[in-house]
């Protein structure tokens, strides 16, 4: 038996759609089972025991070629959580016994299942894990609501990633906080003026050491950050040592006691690690889409919504997306202290 899934999207969705794999796996120990994926998100998911193979498109290569492979491989099942018109044609034209996706136009003719995005969660999973563990049920009843995503480090990864730290002058004794200093785009990221107040507030509290999540292009970026910080925060904070790959940030994130910051792909591999997050959304964007295994002490997350609902009262979501920088500037560091205050009691050494 052959079962595939798909998920051609960004590294978080890839991560979190990974679950499915540990539920097969668990229910069909034989199977083979594959997943298809955008080659850049590869580190997110290697070493996962449960995928058998990965199969990583080419940019150029044709819908046709794609159902062709599809076809030889005889899949019992292809499920798409993708569910775009390119990824839903390759599913309906599989020839699966099982064709699975989400709920659209064209799925609907092409698909044997198809299951709504929109649900309320029923445990702290989140809805972003059941939706997709839902997907699963037509081929079995014996499925779990709910399975964490996790990242498999090697033992060399880890042992790397610490000796980086040490000799960089880390003491791994002392509060070590990775910070998510800049989301997926600017309407993805927390003012950096606001942020520097947070660091401030933490570095006081904690005497922690800092790391930031980037990548060499945005070093102006974080440059301006460190600029808006107190000349006692900068001292902490270390520019210096990063994750060159998203492999190398794993195994420095897993040494850190939290990740705090700008929710996104960051905040989904830090929980995968096991790593506490608190995590700040932008104000736009549904906060129950995402805000998966939250349970106030370990993993937290913040919302404009939670603090000022009125701004959102009859305001639907295109609205709410072009009015983004006045959002985020009504989403004052005072008004999340106190629940960074008490993350910060429960996350730190």
């Amino acid at each position: 038996m052959k079962i595939l899934v798909i998920q051609m999207k960004m590294i978080g969705d890839v991560l979190t759609s990974s679950i499915l794999f540990e539920a097969l796996r668990k229910e069909f120990p034989e199977a083979e089972l594959h997943y298809m994926i955008y080659e850049h998100t590869f580190p997110v998911v290697q070493h996962n025991p449960h995928i058998d193979k990965f199969i990583m498109p080419e940019k150029d290569q044709s819908l046709r070629s794609l159902i062709k492979n599809a076809k030889k491989e005889n899949y019992y099942a292809v499920i798409d959580v993708y569910s775009n018109l390119r990824t839903a044609l390759l599913t309906g034209l599989s020839g699966a016994k099982f064709r699975i996706a989400y709920n659209k136009k064209y799925t609907r003719p092409l698909c044997t299942h198809v299951f709504s995005r929109k649900i309320e969660a029923q445990t702290n999973a989140g809805a972003a894990i059941e939706k997709r563990l839902r997907m699963l049920s037509p081929i079995s009843d014996n499925f779990p609501r709910e399975i964490k995503p996790k990242i498999y480090l090697k033992d060399e990864e880890i042992s790397a990633a610490k000796q980086t730290l040490e000799n960089n002058g880390i003491d791994l004794s002392e509060n070590l906080y990775m910070i998510g200093a800049l989301g997926s785009s600017e309407k993805k990221t927390y003012p950096l003026s606001y942020l520097a107040r947070l660091l401030d507030k933490i570095v006081e509290r904690t005497s922690a050491n800092l790391l930031l999540n980037y990548i060499p292009s945005q070093k102006n970026e974080v440059e301006k950050l460190i600029g808006f910080c107190a000349p006692e925060t900068r001292e902490k904070i270390h520019p210096e040592i990063y994750g060159k790959s998203l492999r190398e940030f794993f195994g420095l994130t897993y040494h850190c006691d939290a990740l705090i910051g700008n929710e996104g792909g960051a905040v989904n591999m830090a929980k995968a690690l096991g790593v506490p997050t608190f995590a700040i959304f932008s104000p736009p964007l549904n906060k129950e889409n995402w805000n998966i295994y939250e349970d106030g002490k370990k993993n937290v997350s913040v919302h404009l919504r939670d603090y000022k609902p009125e701004i959102f009262q009859g305001k639907p979501e295109k609205s709410l997306k072009k009015e983004w920088k006045e959002l985020y500037n009504s989403f004052k560091p005072e008004l999340l202290q106190d629940k960074l205050e008490q993350f910060l009691k429960n996350n730190s050494k």
